[in-house]
């Protein structure tokens, strides 16, 4: 299985310009034995990217002259948040001893939120680099990580990045490396990457402990399609690893997914941007144009094949799972088929992302969006944005719930709207169950008792707990997703002041205790404000929700009521005076009787103008509301 992930937009990314544009490239050169497929991982901010710049620069792919930074970040949102979201790839060339290989490069994202990225980079590699920030030691992404490498059974070579610094102890760094990952660091590479420390050690040693791909020239052509972007110009522009044989411009190709056949008009490599070469062969990584229209008929984990040949099929991609999902809708509703489009290109080039239409009484038309988590939701939101200058609303994040019918079958609400009613609940409903996760930290040992009451208010379950080395410590959780998908991950940080690292995996369902709140506003219901929540959350919840939608709804002519409430039971509650108008202004002097008749007369009017009134809350408030909570 072959994957490198690419991002191309044409709004948010400059182009590179290769070191040397006028070398011609002839990959029938480069057999299979000459090829080396490896990526970098690492936890975030252990420096991948820096040294994906200074080894582009080494192969001389790039001119070393000039600032070089994150040269594989060509998303804006990339470059101003400074971390990787996307995994890049690019091809090398390097003469070792006499012989000139061909080295695909992919630098893979560090945050838990993108670990599907990595998995997927790391099914297109015979190896890996596991770079550790030698100052900062192993972290929760690191285990992370290598796990995943060592589950593909990938070649690990283990580096120690950053030596240069003051705070960088190497042999602190190589003792945790040893006793977590059972690595031999009697060879490790030190490097800096920012200074170009032992830069050149690092391709000779991909060289010789990464096997080259396997894949046979002479058999019928085959390829993954594991990646692929919109060009306005030229259409879908595919990313193809090619397994078997070979495919040159002019072949004929069809999809085994879609049955649809294609002219090849134009094949290459990304070297560091796309440059057409006519050919590819068995263990190389290149893109094809070949005419297709819609985005839809790109399938990520589809077969390629030539036109009447009979070939298997490619075991493709396992689909990611979704763990948070967020309504998105137009802010001015004449947007909704723009958008629509946009959600379409920007899903082509983000495969993880999940898209469903549904319909909102108060913010109109929209989409339901699943998420790997609330980072991948942010970014995603900032590229329609930055790339397709979307105005939208993102409301409040939901997990998946599962019911369980007392006749044994089970559905998964992803909208508040969809939880069943006290009376099905009654009747059809066995037990409710909640998402939960497995979760790693690690961080000095005199953060220890501040960690536990943290995971413990989040109705978190301690499972395991080690010491790294001897001032680190590595401790596992189970906690529930929706506990972690708020603002878990922020006061993790604010409470071991920066130094804990965190990540989790999916761990399964479990029974939990789960209600619906509504908000109601003179007793009715909104929709696009309802919220599913334990329990034990509702008053603190509740009481929050009513006072700051109390400060961005305006005051109309009538008295608003704003309460929380589970099914009949009001939760909170509090109240918006009417504007009022002075009706006594012009009485001067004269009897009270006077004045008293005319405020009577405005608070029947009053009155009758709260029953037949409608709240309407402006967009604008809703916007406020959901970008306070955010």
């Amino acid at each position: 299985m072959l994957s490198v992930l690419i991002s191309h937009s044409a709004l948010s990314q400059q182009k590179l310009k290769a070191a040397d544009p006028s070398r011609n490239f002839d990959l029938k050169d480069f057999p299979a034995e000459y090829i080396r497929n490896f990526s970098i991982i690492a936890h975030i901010d252990h420096g991948k990217s820096t040294l994906a710049d200074r080894l582009l620069e080494h192969t001389n792919t790039i001119s070393s002259s000039g600032s070089n930074k994150q040269v594989l970040d060509k998303l804006k949102v990339e470059r101003e948040r400074g971390i990787t979201v996307k995994a890049q790839t690019v091809s090398m060339f390097y003469k070792y001893k006499g012989k000139e290989y061909l080295l695909n490069l992919i630098d893979t994202p560090g945050h838990v939120d993108f670990s599907y990225e990595v998995s997927r980079s790391l099914a297109a590699c015979q190896g890996t680099i596991l770079l550790v920030d030698a100052a900062q030691g192993i972290q929760a992404q690191t285990v992370a990580n290598f796990y995943l490498a060592f589950g593909e059974g990938l070649n690990i070579i283990p580096v120690l990045n950053k030596v240069d610094l003051p705070g960088a102890d190497c042999e602190r760094t190589m003792k945790q490396i040893e006793s977590a990952f059972e690595l031999d660091t009697s060879s490790i590479l030190k490097i800096s990457a920012k200074t170009g420390v032992n830069i050149d050690t690092i391709l000779p040693r991909v060289i010789e402990n990464i096997p080259p791909p396997t894949g046979i020239i002479d058999r019928p052509f085959r390829a993954l399609l594991f990646d692929s972007w919109y060009d306005q110009y030229v259409g879908v522009v595919c990313m193809l690893g090619v397994v078997d044989g070979k495919i040159k411009k002019g072949d004929k190709i069809t999809s085994a997914h879609s049955i649809n056949k294609y002219e090849v008009t134009e094949v290459g490599i990304m070297h560091p941007e796309q440059v057409s070469t006519g050919y590819l062969h068995a263990g190389q990584v290149g893109y094809v144009i070949c005419g297709m229209k819609t985005a839809s008929e790109a399938h990520v984990g589809d077969t390629f094949h030539h036109v009447g040949q009979k070939i298997e099929e490619l075991p493709g991609f396992q689909p990611a799972q979704s763990m948070v999902f967020a309504g998105i809708f137009p802010v001015d509703t004449n947007d909704f088929r723009r958008l629509d489009e946009s959600i379409t290109k920007l899903t082509l080039n983000d495969a993880s992302v999940s898209v469903h239409k549904e319909t909102s009484h108060a913010l109109g038309q929209g989409w339901r969006l699943g998420f790997l988590g609330t980072l991948h939701m942010d970014v995603f939101r900032q590229r329609l944005e930055n790339e397709y200058e979307a105005n939208i609303i993102v409301t409040q994040p939901t997990v998946p719930y599962r019911v369980v019918f007392k006749d044994k079958t089970t559905r998964i609400v992803r909208n508040p709207s969809d939880f069943p009613d006290s009376e099905e609940r009654a009747f059809k409903v066995a037990r409710l169950e909640e998402p939960m996760v497995l979760a790693t930290m690690i961080f000095p040992e005199e953060y220890m008792g501040k960690m536990i009451e943290l995971c413990g208010s989040r109705r978190g379950e301690q499972r395991d707990y080690v010491f790294v080395d001897e001032t680190r410590v590595m401790m596992k959780y189970t906690l529930p997703l929706a506990e972690v998908v708020t603002d878990f991950y922020d006061e993790l940080k604010s409470r071991s002041s920066g130094y804990a690292s965190f990540d989790y995996e999916d761990a399964g369902y479990e029974e939990s205790d789960l209600v619906k709140m509504t908000v109601l506003l003179n007793h009715k219901p909104v929709d696009a404000l309802s919220v599913i929540l334990h329990r034990s959350q509702v008053d603190i919840v509740g009481r929050d929700w009513v006072k700051r939608l109390k400060d961005v709804i305006q005051k109309q002519l009538f008295e608003i009521v704003i309460q929380t409430a589970l099914g009949a039971k009001i939760v909170a509650r509090e109240t918006i005076p009417a504007l009022r108008k002075n009706v006594t202004a012009k009485c001067y002097g004269g009897d009270v009787s006077r004045k008293m008749k005319l405020l009577q007369k405005q608070k029947e009017g009053k009155k009758r103008m709260k029953t037949i009134g409608n709240v309407e809350i402006p967009q604008k408030a809703f916007y406020d509301f959901l970008d306070k909570k955010a």
